[in-house]
């Protein structure tokens, strides 16, 4: 079992599919808000008359059609603010998602194909690090059960040498540690 090491990511974007659309997301979640916001404002506002001077002259005109290209240019400088800093959080957050994920796939990937050296190593501060921490004691323990049962194989062969027993149970021993070998790396 290996202790989380600190390091730093080199990249920004780790699974950049995966990132994008997450944080695609929360910004039409963001502009949703900002859209329906103008548009309750504006409902809200259609009952009640507003009077103000343009040009020298006094105007009375329905609020919501006064107040709007207000509204409209305070939202987009907000929106576009709020975008800005959505789009940083949400890539920092991903970030602490993604990159497990991506180290997850490239380390599980290389444990099936039977390195049972390999362990997940995340940074301290990412997420789902019980999860890397159960899987690294899993393929420790199969590591080490691996290598029991070799260990048992390579004593049943030299017990079967000493017995002098057939060539052919020897050999059909000596392929199945060839086997182990073969599979795992230890």
């Amino acid at each position: 079992m290996t202790k989380n090491r600190s390091y730093k990511r080199r990249h920004f974007f780790v699974k950049k599919g995966y990132q994008f659309v997450f944080i695609l997301k929360f910004c039409l979640i963001v502009i949703a808000g900002a859209v329906i916001s103008t548009g309750l404002l504006f409902l809200f506002s259609q009952g009640t008359l507003t009077s103000s001077f343009r040009n020298s002259s006094l105007v009375i005109e329905k609020t919501g059609f006064a107040i709007l290209p207000s509204v409209l240019y305070t939202n987009i400088i907000t929106l576009i603010l709020i975008l800005l800093a959505t789009i940083t959080v949400v890539l920092f957050i991903s970030h602490k998602i993604a990159g497990p994920m991506f180290r997850f796939e490239k380390e599980l990937k290389e444990i099936g194909q039977g390195d049972l050296t390999k362990s997940i190593r995340l940074r301290n501060k990412d997420q789902i690090t019980d999860i890397a921490e159960g899987l690294n004691n899993m393929t420790a323990s199969l590591h080490d059960k691996v290598i029991a049962i070799q260990n048992d194989l390579e004593q049943v062969i030299e017990f079967v040498l000493k017995q002098d027993a057939s060539e052919k149970i020897v050999e059909e021993l000596k392929r199945l540690d060839q086997s182990i070998h073969k599979h795992f790396k230890l």
